[in-house]
């Protein structure tokens, strides 16, 4: 295991700047995935760590030592691509132990590595088949594989199940997880996907642009984005967001929504006082609600504290067997709410819901940032 720290690392192509100064602390043991649509720089940065790419700035340390002008070879990491480039004219034991015999290292400790990594990647009875008769998830395991053998001190994984189908995701998702589990090695991942990102990350580093949006936790990400980008890349369906001004009512703080065909509602928050809420009052802001907070209110909503009743039209709904997606239309927004089976039976209409302010989030429109 080993801690991995990015000081202001920078990556420019003449004019054009990818990487705008990245700062990230990794401790031993730690998932960290790098998370952003195409372009964002993560796989640059990913590149960076493994010697493939030299950093215009910056530098790039294990265990307190930079290793930036060190050989991609003499670094002790191992690199997981995307396509598995496995030598199709090599047995699985050869492709597991071929790194290890380019090394010197002798037949008798091969062969006791490769046995140990197959059993762990549960792949001992492929030893004796080639690539060509392996699944696609076999493959992935004997990439993962040829790279545990080296026992080294940081993985890298750069978007390796992307060339699976939606179930063998799945399922590697779990295996990696397990994986890590196991070993405790400190692993780095790249993915575009956030639910690869919220189920396999011990922390998670959302990129746009070159630039780390937010570090932190997939929970804390998830509850409290730092920024609107954030709020909107995170979760499935993403989080809702309600235009309106910061209001002082009946002595409460709150949201009053733009007027739509149901009037304007008042959304009070469930805790004020912050001294950025109250300089909002009066002003322009963004309220974010996530769809599973948005339930069917009934009659003891007025009475509990958190939660805030309004009236919407529900516009579609569309059952996915676990919960019924509603969408519906408060004032001037659409919004999504994920309802129990059966709480409503058709779309058309009103209907009165309630929404757990103890769990929303407030932005500056005009920033996009989080109002503490």
């Amino acid at each position: 295991m080993a801690t991995l720290t990015l000081r202001r690392i920078k990556k420019r192509y003449g004019p054009v700047e990818t990487l705008k100064g990245i700062d990230l602390d990794l401790e031993d043991g730690e998932f960290l995935v790098l998370l952003g649509s195409s372009g964002c720089g993560k796989s640059t940065l990913l590149n960076i760590i493994a010697g493939l790419i030299e950093p215009s700035d910056g530098d790039v340390l294990i265990d307190g030592q930079s290793i930036v002008r060190v050989h991609p070879k003499n670094r002790n990491i191992a690199m997981v691509f995307q396509s598995y480039a496995l030598y199709p004219n090599m047995t699985v034991a050869r492709n597991l132990g071929f790194g290890l015999e380019m090394r010197g290292v002798a037949k008798a400790e091969r062969q006791q590595a490769i046995e140990k990594v197959a059993s762990v990647l549960q792949i001992d009875h492929l030893l004796d088949r080639k690539p060509a008769a392996l699944s696609g998830g076999q493959r992935q395991r004997v990439a993962i594989g040829r790279a545990m053998v080296r026992d080294p001190k940081v993985f890298l994984f750069d978007e390796p199940l992307s060339n699976l189908d939606a179930k063998l995701r799945v399922e590697m998702r779990t295996e990696l997880k397990k994986l890590h589990q196991r070993l405790g090695t400190t692993i780095v991942y790249v993915t575009h996907d956030q639910i690869e990102a919220m189920t396999l990350a011990s922390r998670i580093a959302i990129m746009r642009d070159g630039v780390v949006q937010q570090f932190a936790t997939p929970q804390e990400i998830y509850e409290r984005p730092a920024n609107l980008y954030i709020a909107d890349f995170i979760g499935s369906p993403g989080m809702n967001f309600i235009h309106g001004e910061l209001r002082r009512q009946d002595g409460r703080i709150g949201v009053m929504s733009k007027a739509g065909a149901t009037g304007a509602s008042f959304l009070p928050l469930a805790a004020t006082g912050a001294a950025a809420v109250e300089a909002q009052i009066d002003r322009p802001v963004i309220l974010g609600i996530r769809p599973e907070t948005v339930t069917l209110a009934d009659g003891g909503t007025e009475s509990v504290p958190h939660l805030a009743s309004f009236e919407a039209q529900v516009e579609v709904l569309e059952p996915t067997g676990a919960d019924t997606l509603g969408t519906l239309r408060l004032g001037g927004d659409q919004i999504t709410a994920r309802l129990r089976p059966g709480d409503l039976q058709r779309a058309g209409g009103t209907a009165r819901f309630a929404a757990d302010m103890s769990r929303a989030s407030l932005f500056d429109p005009e920033t996009g940032l989080r109002i503490s």
